[in-house]
Parts: structure tokens; sequence; C-alpha cells
């Protein structure tokens, strides 16, 4: 895999792009907002791993700009889900790899209907980072990134991508079962990001910090293991209090999905709630903390218009 394209260059897109890029690795990157800054400005992560200036990043405008390459990294939001055909067919070739590092479920699903089975990979980031500007991101603590096979089990182009990203300072480890670690991350997710936005926009110490918070991001992680355990994926509990604890270290985090809610853009709320909700419901599961979390966050866009 020699060329990579990060599509959606934003907090994550940027920052794992950026590492690579800092390697030697071939990285062009598809800008939607900010090109001309990051053209005469550069990229600039501050990073506890290490701060690090991209001069001249590869950026580009359009897909049909940076042409064929190796492996696509989808790191934009999954509500611009709807643009993967128009933005990713053009940097297609006979093999290229597309591996999504997307929040949620069914993004894996949609890349394989459209493109094939064969060439989806998914990643799931377990990092806690902000985009404070168009060229500028500021990456907090964590930063483990799992990948593994859409259709499941080992496989050499995994090693070989993992092994790609530990040479660039990133903590990286493949996964046989991609759902169980889909899951895992929703764990975290479900609760943290709904629960901010549920609360108006606060952030994640706020929220443990507040009297009852901890219960109710303890309700709804158990929901989770309960909703994917429905499914025949099995999540150990010790799980609960090792997101607990690691996000306590991050201090007052602004989750993602909280940073859209109060900037007013879409909200990942069908990948990240409602489609995960939907299969366990399906699979027999009773959730009713998360039916009620969905219900108030659906609330809140509502009112924000």
């Amino acid at each position: 895999m020699r060329r990579i394209a990060i599509v959606g260059a934003g907090a994550v897109g940027g920052y794992y792009g950026g590492r690579l890029s800092t390697v030697g690795e071939d990285v062009s990157f598809l800008v939607r907002s900010g090109l001309a800054d990051l053209r005469s400005e550069g990229l600039s992560v501050v990073s506890p791993e290490g701060d690090f200036h991209l001069a001249t990043p590869q950026v580009f405008g359009s897909s049909e700009e940076i042409g064929p390459v190796d492996l696509v990294i989808v790191a934009w939001k999954a509500t611009a889900n709807g643009f993967y055909q128009e933005v990713i067919s053009p940097l297609l070739h006979e093999t290229t790899v597309i591996l999504t590092l997307q929040n949620g479920l069914g993004n894996t699903e949609c890349l394989a209907e459209l493109f094939g089975a064969q060439r989806v990979l998914g990643g799931l980031c377990f990092v806690c980072i902000n985009r404070l500007g168009p060229t500028r991101i500021r990456h907090l603590a964590e930063g483990l990134v799992t990948i593994g096979e859409f259709e499941g089990g080992e496989s050499a182009r995994v090693r070989d991508l993992v092994a790609r990203f530990q040479r660039a300072g990133i903590q990286c480890r493949g996964v046989e079962d991609l759902m169980l670690a889909q899951w895992v991350k929703l764990v975290w997710n479900v609760p943290f990001n709904g629960l901010c936005i549920a609360e108006g926009g606060i952030t994640t110490a706020d929220l443990l910090s507040r009297s009852g918070g901890e219960g109710e991001v303890r309700a709804l992680m158990e929901e989770v293991i309960a909703g994917a355990a429905a499914l025949g994926t099995v999540i150990t509990p010790s799980v609960i209090e090792h997101q607990i604890s690691s996000t306590r270290e991050m201090g007052d985090y602004r989750p993602s999905s909280m940073i859209d809610y109060l900037e007013g853009r879409g909200v990942e709320v069908e990948a990240i709630w409602a489609e995960p909700l939907r299969r366990a419901q399906m699979g027999g599961a009773r959730l009713p903390c998360w039916e009620s979390l969905l219900e108030a966050i659906r609330r809140r866009l509502a009112e924000r218009g």
C-alpha cells in the first residue's frame, strides 16, 4: 500500500494521517473546508505523544485530483455517508483497500455493499482529540486504533497496516472480531456522547461529577453490553470500570458529538444510537435507558432546529 488517501481531514483524519506522514508515508488529505489555510499554514498537532507540524501537507479539494490510491481511510462523520459513492469511487483501483475509522454501526456494511466486502476493513479509534481550527489539532490522551476485516479473521493486510501505524508512533492492534470491537466502542460512545448532549452540552467531567451522573453512565453501559449479548457478542463487564476510569483521566473532555450538537452540525444519531439499538431490540433485548436517551437526544436536536 504505497499511496494513502484520508477522506475527512478533521480531528481524527488529520491526526492519524499527520502521524503517518511524519514517517514518510505518501498521504493525501481530501479537505472539505480550510483547504487554503492548510496550503498556506500547514497542519499543526499538539500532543502528549509529541507535537509535530507538516509544513506542506498534500491537501486536495476533490477525489479526482488525488486519483486512485492503495488505501482509502474514511474519517468523516457517518452523517456524510450519503457521499460514499461520489467521493470514494475516483480513489479506487482494482485492489484498493478501504478502512473506515467511523463510529457506530452500519458503516462497514454500507461500504461493502457499494464497493465489495473484500475491500473493507473497520477501525475504531479510542482517542481524546479536538480540532481547534482548520490547521490545528489538539490530542489530549489515548490514541489506540483497532483494525479488523469486515469479513472477520486474521489477514496479512491487517498485520501490515498495524505495523505501519505502529511505525508512526500510533498504538494499534489487529482484531479478529470486528463486531466485538465496534460494540466495545459503543459502550463508551452511547453514554458519554449521548448524555453530554442530553444534558445540554456538558463535558465528561461535568457529567461524572454531577449527582447521579456516574450511575446513568453505568446503567447505559450495562444496557449496551446486554444489547451486544442479545446479538451473540460477549463483552466482559470489566470494560465498564476501565472506560470510566480512563474518562476521568481525560479531565474536561468535550466529546465530538456534543461539539457537533453545540456548533449546529449534524449528529451521528443513526450510527451511534438508533441503528445499534434497533439491532439489539430485534435480538430480543429490552433497553429502557437507551431508548429514553435516544428520545432525549432527538428532543435536544429538534429544539436546536
